[in-house]
């Protein structure tokens, strides 16, 4: 038992996660601070984070919120800034900053490509350039970006999403034979289908739900705790040799042809 404690041991690991007023990050971020974690919640929605992280210091456990705009590289900056004097160092990031749109491929406005690309792929890019040097500094550390099942072959009406989460893959593997050397761990999380009710009224038509489901060989949904446990495993030591992975949490979504 003192092994499998020691292998998964997280207690008092500082994590990052950006989007963490979101539906999936916000759930990571509860689970993650009830093993005794250092929580820092990082959104543009600053009053659902500062809710979060008071109700997380009412246990006397440490939680910190910060504003970001994840296409701003200086938010990263000052965020770390904050981060370092508080706790000193970093151990987990959680890329998890996202939007979608189901706009037709043809009506796709610039402004509207810029604003995903923005959020998913640039915010996922300064993530790891701010707090990656960090962790090369300290040559210890492990990212975690979130991918999706859009990533490749890539899913109908999500067509800037797909691309930023292409994208997210590529730049974790290259991330991963960059810095695997300074002991610092890029992997990437391959949700599948968690939806929102947000995306359930904008992407998730009958005949959808119907084609999702039927490729799926577990036949449902998956539900936001059911990704806690890939996270845990990343950012602990029990993943050790593991860097440049994608790791599909998606009910057997990306194991199905026909």
């Amino acid at each position: 038992m003192k092994h499998l404690d020691d292998l998964f041991n997280l207690k008092n690991k500082i994590f990052v996660i950006t989007g963490s007023a979101g539906y999936l990050c916000s759930e990571m971020a509860l689970a993650i601070h009830k093993i005794g974690c250092t929580v820092v919640l990082m959104d543009t929605n600053y009053q659902a984070i500062k809710e979060i992280a008071d109700k997380f210091n009412e246990n006397d456990r440490n939680a910190l919120a910060i504003e970001v705009d994840v296409s701003r590289k200086d938010d990263f900056k000052r965020g770390l800034v904050k981060i370092l004097k508080k706790y000193g160092r970093v151990d987990v990031l959680i890329n998890g900053a996202g939007v979608n749109s189901p706009t037709p491929f043809f009506e796709i406005a610039e402004t509207e490509w810029d604003k995903i690309l923005g959020v998913q792929l640039k915010g996922t890019l300064f993530g790891c350039q701010v707090f990656g040097e960090q962790m090369v500094k300290q040559k210890q550390g492990s990212i975690i970006n979130i991918s999706s099942a859009s990533a490749g072959p890539p899913l109908s009406k999500a067509f800037a999403y797909s691309v930023a989460k292409a994208g997210i893959k590529n730049l974790t593997q290259n991330l991963a034979r960059e810095w695997g050397i300074f002991g610092v761990r890029v992997n990437a999380l391959r949700p599948g289908f968690f939806p929102t009710d947000w995306s359930k009224k904008h992407f998730i038509t009958p005949e959808r739900h119907d084609a999702i489901i039927n490729h799926t060989p577990m036949a449902r949904y998956g539900k936001p705790d059911e990704l806690i446990g890939a996270i845990l495993w990343l950012g602990s030591d029990a993943s050790s040799f593991v860097t440049g992975a994608e790791i599909p949490v998606d009910g057997g979504f990306s194991a199905m042809s026909i």
